[in-house]
């Protein structure tokens, strides 16, 4: 039996870094939204995710008075030179623009930001619904959308909206409920993959990233206890070949020097590496961001930084068509984003590319080796 239908201004559908985000913008505007979220909330705060936010995440954050979710060492403090960077076992140093203001970055485990987000959406009277299972997006094509949804109970929930937020992830129901031909789907493939690996050590520096003729791997902490290791591998490989001991020893040969502290993994996975993007971000009331519109190379490390673009696009047009009966905003959400979206995922490919190519000659050859290595050294400093 379907309760009485509830009605708010906004339904997000996910509550990761792009829903929770979106939730605390639109609560701190005074604008009602229920956030749906399908786990449970000890799932959501512990679920590790990559950890960095750059500058213009930071800034996001601290423009909506949300200082206080950001935890973590910022990018400058991986060193007082800045994050060092091994090639071929050698310490180099990034180029660094006394104009730039990327240090202003921090290595915030996403886990933690989800967990602070969580905490001050819900300490500020916000309305977050964990373990809703069976989604379906309905009308949305129309004025007049509508969710539905059962609660932890089991009990049918149906919640009518002006606008649904999808900020469920790639997997997620939302892009789903978009006509199959109006969507349309851009993937980069690059050939390689990351074994990632989660280990019960802390890294320091809080950030390491090696070039070496075996492949590209790196070292970011995730908190004060854990650290995950990242090594370019190819895409063949499975996590049951790479038992233990040949993840510690493949890291020190890539970083040139056995490590020194090694501890329990607790997880290892293959991950291949792509970018996606899905046009148009927009179809009638429904508005798509973070995964489920766009995946970038986890090179770049702006997955969280995009979800945060996203959700305060999506809020100053939500803002504005409430409070100024305004929709040139939303009207022109897809455009913006995608546009945003288009140039970051421009530098992902770069950077990704440099830094794997320069590397292992076994995936694309001793020429692009060379053009890698020579844009490589564009981007550090001289060796002194």
């Amino acid at each position: 039996m379907t309760n009485t239908e509830e009605h708010t201004t906004v339904v997000i559908v996910g509550g990761g870094v792009a829903g929770l985000a979106l939730g605390n913008f639109l609560l701190r505007s005074g604008i009602g939204c229920v956030i749906l979220e399908k786990h449970s909330r000890e799932h959501v705060e512990h679920r590790q995710r990559a950890g960095s936010l750059d500058a213009q995440g930071v800034r996001v954050l601290r423009e909506w008075g949300l200082d206080e979710v950001v935890e973590g060492s910022t990018s400058h403090e991986s060193s007082d030179a800045g994050m060092p960077l091994l090639i071929d076992g050698e310490t180099r140093w990034w180029k660094m623009d006394l104009d730039d203001d990327e240090a202003d970055g921090a290595f915030c485990p996403q886990q933690v930001l989800v967990r602070n987000l969580i905490r001050v959406f819900l300490r500020d009277g916000g309305d977050l619904r964990f373990e809703a299972e069976d989604v379906a997006l309905e009308g949305i094509g129309t004025e007049s959308p509508r969710v539905r949804y059962r609660d932890a109970s089991g009990a049918a929930k149906v919640l009518g909206c002006d606008v649904v937020a999808g900020a469920d992830g790639y997997h997620g129901v939302s892009r789903t409920a978009v006509p199959a031909d109006v969507l349309t789907c851009h993937t980069h493939e690059f050939g390689y993959a990351w074994l990632t690996v989660l280990t019960e050590v802390p890294a320091d520096p809080p950030a390491v990233l090696a070039v070496h003729s075996r492949g590209f791997a790196a070292r970011i902490t995730r908190g004060p206890r854990a650290s995950r290791v990242y090594l370019q591998c190819p895409l063949t490989d499975t996590a049951g070949d790479w038992p233990d001991e040949r993840v510690w020893t493949e890291l020190g040969t890539r970083f040139g020097e056995p490590v020194a502290v090694r501890g329990p993994i607790t997880s290892k996975q293959v991950v291949p590496l792509r970018g996606v993007v899905f046009s148009p971000m927009r179809y009638g009331r429904l508005y798509l961001l973070g995964d489920a519109a766009h995946l970038i190379s986890p090179m770049s490390a702006e997955g969280m930084s995009l979800a945060l673009h996203d959700a305060e696009v999506l809020a100053r047009a939500v803002v504005q068509q409430i409070e100024k009966d305004d929709p040139s905003l939303l009207d022109r959400y897809s455009e913006t984003c995608l546009s945003h979206t288009w140039a970051r995922q421009a530098a992902a490919v770069r950077m990704t590319e440099t830094m794997h190519d320069s590397g292992d000659a076994s995936y694309e050859g001793e020429f692009r080796k060379r053009i890698a290595r020579e844009n490589l050294e564009s981007m550090v400093e001289p060796v002194r």
